[in-house]
Formats: structure tokens, sequence, C-alpha cells
């Protein structure tokens, strides 16, 4: 079976040298192809034909891994190291490296064109990866040519859609020079590179990329899976597999329906609105995703920053009835009086092209707040772009934000890329984590915010843009600029109007608040509701997460409560209820009769009596783990 039908990816990444056993296997296998230890390693490289050939055959694999293994070999930069990619029999494609290192990889041949499989060089990163089809570190005397015991390495193998793998990225350099995050930065990339292969690989279909937190959608992170315009599941990603918890044979039965509860023909409908927002999807276990979607339909690309009108076809589908949830100003005031002063000021700036500054505590709903502006303005017909400044690494950042010319940098695309600047021309950009942005870039942003206008890179030509602003941070930009980590000069621009999204805790709508994220869909009834004692509790709360922690918490919960279709304490997270129980006697008074322990130990003995006696079944049912119900019924 391949490795992409594993419901549990991560179990992948777990392998290293500091594994004996997997160092030992690779050792053993070594030596059954007949190498010694003191071999000289074989450093013919391939001939020139040949080599071209190689990069011919893997061209797709080369051009998306290109611009990744920059930017990886920028983190690594002046560190003794450098990075390969060869393709899936091991045999290096390309090499990035410092060099100081240079002079000693080539005794070795870590040269483009000569292989770097077990058979050829024994326990190696490269070869071991492509042996155990997983993220493997082989760090110097671990190597089984002494030749090599000068090195430490890191390699990720890198899968195509199904589970094949084609070739594996590497970072190799002097033992000395061995860094714990070397692996994590190669499996990011590797997963980068996976994601774009996956993504190109799908040209007439329906791409959804989705999360159950709605920030992590257009990261690493994200699930992707891919869909016919029929909606029936062609293939996902590692991370869609895990969300979904099902392989991917189990999944080729499937459709789109069938996977989110939703007909693909209610998506095509989504997407003909003039400024489609994410979308609210539940998968088949119960856990609510957020999602955007790309449909790749008759050459045309439609995404959900990208404003999409189709003409109308009176053989397609009805409109949805339902808004867009979280969608307007309207929807956000939910009574609460700082909310209602808050979108009054918004109201009376609407459409005055005012750049506007949310601040707040991380998972406030600041990008919420900023779509409902956006589809509250005279432009809500143009695209809401939203940057996080934090996510994009540094050396991509400036690419993204202004775009680039064709041969503006090693890798970059023919016919070069739109920055999300222009892609958010006539309508709104919204910079999320604005206190995160390079100063570099602030001087180049403030100038097109002066100018209104934009050169990508490469280019001598600047296009006119015209878009509103809206910016936001969880950081003090005053204390920012006394630091010097921020020009003063671009906060006056960014702060026409400032508005402060209050904490969860400071609200005094949590009800209101409670009862629209439990709605299974605008207008609808709520999927579950919450037992009196237990919105007590809430009320009580801290709420450090915000309405991110919260949405999650209701998630869990829903699922728990099944059939019962009310949230009651049984139904709570563990670290929920640790932090309640950590509340002053006074806070929980109103928590029901008894005190929060005597409620707990109510609910678990209750389902451990009802699972005969099963601790196990009883940790199952209640969704904690065995400890608890140890610790509840003070069981040895």
């Amino acid at each position: 079976m391949s490795d992409l039908s594993c419901n549990r990816p991560a179990q992948r990444f777990a392998l290293a040298a500091s594994d004996p056993g997997v160092i030992e296997k690779s050792h053993q296998r070594s030596s059954a192809y007949g190498l010694a230890r003191q071999d000289k390693p074989d450093i013919g490289p391939l001939g020139a034909a040949a080599l071209s050939l190689l990069l011919e055959q893997n061209h797709a694999l080369y051009t998306h891994a290109l611009p990744v293994m920059e930017t990886l070999y920028e983190q690594i930069i002046n560190t003794h190291n450098m990075v390969l990619l060869t393709d899936a029999s091991g045999v290096i494609v390309h090499a990035l490296g410092d060099d100081d290192f240079l002079v000693k990889a080539e005794r070795v041949a870590l040269n483009p064109g000569v292989a770097w499989s077990e058979q050829s060089k024994g326990t190696n990163a490269i070869g071991t990866a492509l042996a155990e089809r997983a993220p493997t570190t082989v760090h110097a005397d671990a190597h089984y040519l002494q030749a090599n015991h000068f090195l430490t390495c890191s390699a990720a193998p890198i899968f195509d859609h199904q589970g094949k793998i084609l070739g594996v990225l590497d970072v190799s350099g002097d033992r000395d020079s061995y860094h714990k995050h070397t692996m994590a930065l190669v499996r990011m990339s590797a997963q980068m590179i996976e994601n774009q292969l996956f993504t190109a690989a799908f040209e007439n279909a329906v791409t959804l990329h989705f999360h159950s937190r709605p920030e992590f959608v257009g990261t690493l992170m994200e699930g992707i899976a891919c869909f016919t315009p029929g909606g029936r599941f062609l293939s996902a990603n590692r991370s869609a597999l895990f969300q979904l918890g099902l392989p991917l044979t189990a999944l080729q039965s499937h459709t789109f329906s069938s996977l989110f509860g939703l007909p693909v023909s209610t998506l095509f409908d989504h997407y003909r609105t003039a400024a489609p927002g994410l979308l609210d999807l539940c998968l088949h276990s119960g856990v609510r995703v957020s999602a955007k979607a790309e449909l790749r339909l008759s050459n045309s690309v439609f995404q959900h920053f990208s404003e999409v009108r189709p003409a109308a076809d009176a053989a397609a589908p009805a409109p949805s009835k339902s808004p867009p949830r979280l969608s307007s100003l309207r929807y956000l005031n939910t009574g609460d009086p700082q909310m209602a002063a808050l979108i009054g000021k918004l109201d009376k700036v609407r459409g005055r092209d005012i750049p506007v500054l949310i601040t707040g505590e991380t998972g406030t709903g600041k990008e919420l707040l900023a779509q409902a502006i956006h589809n509250d303005s005279p432009r809500r017909h143009g695209a809401f772009v939203a940057v996080n400044c934090a996510s994009i690494p540094e050396t991509l950042i400036e690419s993204e934000l202004f775009g680039y010319e064709e041969g503006a940098f090693t890798g970059a695309r023919k016919k070069g890329g739109q920055g999300k600047i222009l892609q958010a021309n006539g309508g709104t950009l919204f910079l999320d984590e604005i206190g995160d942005m390079p100063l570099a870039l602030q001087a180049r942003l403030l100038r097109v915010l002066q100018e209104r206008m934009v050169t990508p890179l490469g280019s001598t030509k600047s296009i006119p843009v015209n878009l509103a602003l809206i910016c936001a941070t969880n950081r003090n930009l005053r204390e920012l600029i006394a630091a010097s980590l921020f020009r003063e000069d671009l906060y006056y621009r960014l702060n026409g109007l400032v508005v402060k999204l209050p904490a969860l805790r400071e609200r005094s709508d949590l009800e209101a608040i409670v009862n629209k994220l439990l709605l299974e869909e605008p207008g609808g009834e709520p999927c579950c509701t919450v037992a009196p004692d237990i919105m007590a509790l809430f009320h009580r709360h801290g709420w450090p997460g915000n309405f991110r922690q919260l949405s999650n918490l209701l998630r869990t919960a829903v699922v728990m409560a099944g059939a019962d279709r009310v949230i009651r304490l049984e139904h709570l997270p563990d670290d929920f209820l640790e932090d309640v129980q950590a509340l002053p006697p006074a806070a929980l008074n109103a928590a029901g009769s008894g005190s929060l322990e005597d409620l707990a130990q109510t609910a678990v003995r209750q389902a451990f009596e009802a699972s005969g006696g099963n601790v196990s079944a009883t940790a199952k049912a209640l969704g904690v783990s065995r400890n608890t119900v140890y610790r509840k019924l003070n069981l040895r």
C-alpha cells in the first residue's frame, strides 16, 4: 500500500539517526549489497547527454522544486551546507551550496548526475529516505562508508498524488554544522513542493483547500483534495487524508457531497457571488472546516480572491439562498455595546478611501472583520486579497506582494507572477500581522501607497493600482516604532481609522456568539444547544484563545454530543475543564448543584458504569484520556 494511503502520515516523520534500529537495518542492507565500509565511493557522474536527459525526465519536479530550494538555501546560507534534489532513484538532479563546503562535497561527489542510493553509497540520508519512504537524518559515523563520516545529512522524500516517490530533497553539510532544526526545514520544503506538484497535476478539476482552523487555509498545513467537475473524488494530499481520516483507496469511492455534505453545484453557486469568502463545510466525521476552492474548468482558474461572475445559465442550479457566514458588519453586530460602537465608526468611513487598522488579541476575528468591511463597501464586487505577513518567508514576501517579471530570479515562472497588490486592484488588500513585515519591504509598501503604483521585481514598468487597504496586528506598533522595527511614516499612512476588537472575555454577547457558531447554516436550526450549567461556565472562563478557542471547543463538543444534541460537561475537552477548575470557587457557584469536580466525577462514573467498568471504553465515550478516568474515579 502506498504511503499516501496511510491516514496517520505524521508517522513518516519519526525516522532519524537517533533511531538505531533504522540505521542498523540500513547498514545490514548496505552489507548485503556487497559494500565494505572502507570502500571508496563511486563518484563517476553521468555524462552531459545523460544528465540533460535526466533533467528532461524530471522537468516537473525540477521546475516546482527549484524556487523552494532557493528559499531553503537562503535560510541555511553560510552554514557549510548544501541543498540537493534527486530523482526517484537517488541520482542528484540539482545542487546549491556554500563555496567553502563545495570543495569537501566534491570529494564524495555531491554533484548532479551522481547516484546516492543505498546500493551505491550505503547508508546515507538520501538513499535511506528512499528505502524507508520517510524523512531521515544520517549524522557522521552513522554513514556506512567511512569516506562519508564527515557529513551530516537530512533528507525527505517527495511524493506525487498517487503516493509514488518522485525524488528526494536533502540538506548535506559538515558534521560540525549539524543543527536539530535542519530536518524541520527540509520536511516543510518537501511538503511545499508536494503541494505545488499536487495542485498542478489536475487541470480540469475542482481543487478544495481546507483546514479546521481558517488561518491554516493557504499554508503548508492545509488539506488539498481534487474532484472532477461532477464531484467525483480524484486525490488528496497527506494533510487532507489525515483530516478526512480515510485512506486513499477508501476515498476513491467518495464524492464531494459524501465527504463535505454539500452538492458540488452549491460550490459553483458560491463562486458566482462577487466576493466569495471562505466556505464553512462539515466533514463526514462531523468536524467543521473552513475552505476555499479553485475551479479549473475550461482553462479558467477561479479562486477565493478572484472576482467570478459567469453569465447566467438557465440550466445551472439556482443560487444558494443562504448568505455566506459572517459576511457583513450587520452579521457581526450581536449585541455587545463595544462592537456596536466599533461598527458605527466603520459605517461612517465606508467608501471614503480611509485605511483601517484593526488591533486586538490573537483570535479575536480580525480577518472576519476585514472581510465584512470589504463586503459592505462599494468595492465588494472586487477581490478581497488576504496576506499574512508573518507566515510568508521573508525571502518570498517581496515577490508575493509586488509580483515579478519572467527571469527576475532563478526559478521564476515563465510569464512572471502577479503579486497580491495587483490581484487586489479594484478591491481590498488585507495585510494581516503587518507588524511582522520586514523593514525593507515597509519602505516599498509606503511608496506604493503614496504613489498608487506598483513595480514588479525585475521590471522597469510601474502599474497603477486602485485598492482599499485594511491592516491588522496583535502587536503594539508604537513600541515597534520606538525599537526601530516599524517605520513611523508607514504607521501614520495605515492608521486612518484604528479600531480595537475586544477580547471574547470582555464581550457581553457570548451566548449569542455561541448560538451563531452552532448554527448548521445561516438562518437554520442549531446543530446543538448548550446546557445552562455549561453556558454558565462559558461566561466565567477567560478564553485566552478567544474565538479560535471557542470555535474549536464547540466543534469538538458537537462531535462528542452526537445524537444527544445538547453539550454537557462530559463533552468538553480536558484542557478546558482543567482551566475552569483553576477558577476561584466563587466563579463556580452557577455551574450547577455541587462543585465542578463533583459534576465531572458524576459524569465519568455514569459513563464508567454504562461501559461495564471498562476504562478504555469510558475514556473513548467521553473523549478524555484514560488518566482522566483514573483520576476522577480514584482508581489505582
